[in-house]
Formats: structure tokens, C-alpha cells, sequence
């Protein structure tokens, strides 16, 4: 699971990076070049793993991962349909954090921050306009050359270049933004969004906003504070959170709009003398989770071995929960839900 963080200049994006990996230490990579983005892999702390390995006591205890990633900032390379750059950067992510000002700019300039957002929601807009514009064009000059295009796809790009033409982000249309037929094309505007809101040190307010987009948390973070909290010791860090009002952390807080915004749920594992956290999308059947865990679990599937976390948590352990009758066998059809404890059990 990966999030690309994007924003108009000065809005802050660099510090809300520093913000979310500074917390507890993980390490950003910075890429071999400058042209390079920023990468940070950060553990996905969960309550229900530490529970589940005081009860099992594993060699291993392995938390479910997600990325930030910060794009090179090269001048230039935001132009619509430009090749390479930050927009393409962000192409390979998942979903986006849109960072927008809300403190006072250099030259005093004051913060817009709706205005702001709709215009680098433009920019995006206006990236895949161009993708498929020259899509559309490839395929009619394959048609005219007597080449077949895929099973429609032209109806697909058209059916895009309709909406975002318009303006709107692919995103408003679901069907059209999940279509497993586009996916190749990684339209920017077809990605989950959680907008945050860099708010000042004394701010904690968010913005009156007069448009709010479809379908999109705006989530507000002062992202200088948070950065220096960040590198703060823990003594000095619970002094400060208390001064500032912070009960929860803006990694903590980001992570948890994340996975809101592509609709992840976790399920867990205790295999090989290894507790461990995954997480899928949202409705994903048994027989996807197992392929999550292993290939051959997936091809080898027969049933699921499933128990929710909160019935171990009432009955204190796998054998009371069993002796209950609170332990189900699912098939491959089952909808995993978040929160199951699942043991597959499979033949190849």
C-alpha cells in the first residue's frame, strides 16, 4: 500500500513528510539520485498484534506496512502529459495525500487553501486528459492500420475523456476509476484522496470550505509542529502534545485516513511461530487473503479457519473460543473482515 504526496509549491509537503516518518524513526529512502523520490516504509502499529502475541508468544511478530512517497520536485516536470517528473512519480502509488497551505506564505502571501486544492486537482486532471487524448489517437491510427484494440477499451478512454473533459475526477465515477481495464493507464484523478489540511502551529481549525469534493476527507495537521514533535524525546513529546491538544499523533492519524480512503481492512496470521498483519482491500474473499499470504495457499485453498478478533478477545484464547463454538470454517467465497484471525487450510 502506497501514498504519493502531492501539492502545489510551499504548501508544505516536505515537512508533512518529515512529520510522518520522524515519528518513530523510520528510515526514508532517499533514491540514488536527486531526480529520485523519497520513500519511507513505516510499521503499522496495531493494538490487535501486540494481543495477539502476548497470547502466542511467536519468535516473530510482523506489522502490516504502508509507503509514503515524496516526488522530486524538478521544475517543469508538473506540465500536463510531461514525461517522468513528479506527477509520473506519483502514477505508481495507490491513492494521494494532497497537502494544501493554510499559514501565512512567504511575503506574508495568505493561505487559499480550496482554491489551492482545486487547482492542483486540475493538474491532475489535465495529466490524464493528455493520457487519453494520445491513447484515443493510438488506437485510431491502429484501427485505420487494421489492428484490433483491445475489447472495449475505446469505449472505456472515451467514456474517461468524457468526464475529465468536464472537469471532473475519474474518481466521481467509481465504475470507470476501479475498471480493471484502465488500470494500466494510472489516471491520476482515479485515485482514493485524503486531503490534509498544513495548518500553523496554533491553528487547529479546519478551514470554512465552500466546495468540498466528493468523497474526500479533509483532515487537518500542522505539519511544522508534528515535524518537531517528531524528533522530540518521549518525555519532551508528551509535555508538548498536552500544550498543543494533540491525543493522537498525525502519523497515527494519516494512517488511519489511508486506509479509510482505500477502504483496507486487516486480517492476521499466526504462522510458523509468526503473529503477522495483512492488509487487503475491503471485501476481498478468503480465497484472495490466502493468495495474499502465499501462492499456494490460493491454489491449494479448502477452507478458511476463521475467528474475529473480538470473540479471542472475550474468551481469552483459540481453545475457549473453539470449545465454544465461536471458531467458523469459511469457503472461498467468504468476505475476510477486519479484524479476523484466519488459518487456511489448503493441499498442493
Amino acid at each position: 500500500m502506497k501514498l504519493g504526496i502531492v501539492g502545489l509549491p510551499q504548501s508544505g509537503k516536505s515537512t508533512i513528510f518529515a512529520a510522518l516518518t520522524g515519528k518513530r524513526g523510520e528510515k526514508a529512502d532517499a533514491g540514488p539520485s536527486r531526480s529520485d523520490p523519497r520513500i519511507a516504509s513505516i510499521k503499522v502499529f496495531d493494538e490487535r498484534v501486540d494481543f495477539l502475541s502476548k497470547i502466542y508468544k511467536p519468535k516473530k511478530t510482523t506489522y502490516a506496512n504502508i509507503e509514503y512517497l515524496l516526488p522530486s520536485q524538478i521544475p517543469g516536470t508538473s506540465s500536463p502529459g510531461s514525461e517522468g517528473g513528479a506527477w509520473n512519480q506519483v502514477r505508481v502509488c495507490d491513492a494521494i495525500l494532497n497537502v494544501v497551505r493554510n499559514f501565512e506564505g512567504p511575503g506574508g502571501s495568505p493561505p487559499i487553501p480550496e482554491q489551492d486544492f482545486w487547482q492542483s486537482e486540475e493538474e491532475m486532471i489535465l495529466n490524464d486528459l493528455v493520457v487519453a487524448e494520445k491513447r484515443i489517437e493510438r488506437l485510431e491510427l491502429d484501427r485505420k492500420r487494421g489492428k484490433k484494440p483491445e475489447k472495449g477499451e475505446d469505449s472505456l478512454l472515451r467514456s474517461c475523456h468524457e468526464l475529465i473533459e468536464k472537469g471532473e475526477p475519474l474518481r466521481n465515477s467509481p465504475e470507470l476509476a476501479s475498471h480493471p481495464a484502465l488500470k494500466g493507464f494510472t489516471f491520476l484523478s482515479a485515485k482514493p484522496m485524503l486531503v490534509i489540511i498544513n495548518n500553523d502551529d496554533e491553528d487547529e481549525k479546519l478551514p470554512e470550505w465552500h466546495k468540498k469534493p466528493e468523497n474526500i476527507e479533509l483532515m487537518v495537521v500542522r505539519g511544522r509542529l508534528e515535524r518537531d514533535i517528531a524528533s522530540m524525546s518521549p518525555e519532551e513529546t508528551e509535555e508538548f502534545l498536552d500544550a498543543y491538544h494533540i491525543q493522537e499523533s498525525a502519523l497515527d492519524r494519516v494512517i488511519k485516513g489511508s486506509y479509510k480512503a482505500l477502504n483496507r481492512v486487516s486480517f492476521f496470521t499466526v504462522i510458523s511461530d509468526e503473529v503477522r498483519a495483512w492488509s487487503i482491500a475491503a471485501g476481498q474473499p478468503a480465497l484472495e487473503a490466502a493468495g495474499t499470504v502465499h501462492s499456494d495457499m490460493k491454489k491449494g485453498f479448502i477452507r478458511a479457519e476463521v475467528l474475529s478478533f473480538e470473540d479471542l478477545n472475550t474468551y481469552g484464547s483459540f481453545q475457549e473460543a473453539k470449545k465454544a463454538g465461536i471458531v467458523r470454517l469459511e469457503g472461498k467465497e467468504y468476505e475476510v473482515k477486519d479484524g479476523d484471525i484466519i488459518s487456511f487450510r489448503f493441499n498442493v
